[in-house]
């Protein structure tokens, strides 16, 4: 296990909580994190693809990191998403999230022009870094399932050689063992973070150097994730991975979000939970008794909140 990470440990994608009219509900967001920080999670990966980044505008991220700071949600725990299609914009966000205190930033690729050849996505990155300047690191997110824009090792290593220092890890949401051991084995040794996007890779990349995950299920799982993590070597963390994995199969087997957005409504007795912005749309009745049944089979029963 990698030593000394910045987000080292389990670090939830969080939800974002939107009111009936799709506004963003910054008071109960808010709470939903103090309840994951108190449940396992070292830190908070808000404004990613679970969190419907793509679905809200520059100033509506800006304002709800904003927000969550001002509710009591402490900035140094926060891995805000902040990659864009456009320099300008990524740049905006990052520099606002290290003014308002976070250590780190996760960045998409610039998916909006599929297949960029590796001295274009060099290019884009060393642009940012440079027009980022500042102390905030900088993270990669690996997701070529929805930004068709895979990160490959070579690539990697000419970026860390490009811009020394700046860039501190990788999220990978590949959900391919064998892709986050390429990324292990040929960069955490210089102290290079790697995040699994799918919980039950965390325990077994762990063990060959990783620094725990980034994932969606964490809004419900951190619990068992915090067990998995603290007992990557041993059987109760073993038995904690065994949770993990079913858990992560329960809420993938209906679409993700709403699947999370449903758990989360039913544990806090709050159907504003359900709320979500189109294209997704709510689970139906039918998905909902297909994911509860599913999930209360995995064994993991989640502390209530309010």
């Amino acid at each position: 296990m990698l030593k000394n990470a910045l987000f080292g440990g389990v670090n939830a994608a969080v939800l974002t909580a939107m009111n009936d009219d799709l506004s963003i509900d910054l008071d109960r967001m808010a709470k939903h994190c103090k309840w994951l920080l108190a449940n396992g999670c070292n830190g908070l990966a808000v404004l990613g693809t679970t969190g419907e980044a793509n679905s809200l505008g520059i100033t509506e991220r800006m304002g709800l990191l904003e927000g969550l700071v001002e509710r009591g949600i402490p900035a140094s725990t926060m891995l805000p998403g902040c990659g864009t299609t456009a320099i300008t914009d990524t740049v905006l966000l990052t520099r606002h999230a290290e003014k308002i205190g976070c250590r780190g930033v996760l960045l998409l690729p610039p998916f909006y022009y599929k297949n960029p050849s590796d001295d274009g996505l060099l290019a884009y990155f060393q642009e940012v870094a440079q027009r980022v300047a500042g102390d905030v690191k900088l993270y990669l997110y690996n997701f070529p399932q929805q930004s068709a824009i895979p990160f490959t090792v070579d690539f990697i290593g000419r970026l860390l050689k490009a811009v020394p220092g700046k860039f501190q890890g990788i999220k990978d949401s590949t959900g391919n063992y064998e892709n986050g051991l390429s990324y292990v084995e040929n960069f955490a040794s210089d102290g290079f973070e790697f995040y699994a996007g799918d919980d039950s890779l965390m325990r077994p990349l762990l063990q060959k150097g990783g620094a725990g995950c980034i994932t969606a299920a964490s809004n419900v799982n951190c619990a068992a994730g915090a067990r998995a993590y603290a007992g990557w070597n041993t059987d109760d963390g073993a038995a904690a991975a065994e949770i993990l994995t079913a858990t992560r199969k329960a809420v993938t087997s209906v679409p993700l979000i709403p699947a999370l957005k449903s758990l989360v409504a039913r544990n806090t007795g709050n159907p504003a939970w359900k709320n979500i912005r189109p294209p997704h749309l709510k689970l139906t009745a039918a998905q909902e008794t297909t994911l509860f049944a599913a999930f209360d089979a995995s064994g993991l029963t989640l502390a209530k909140t309010a």
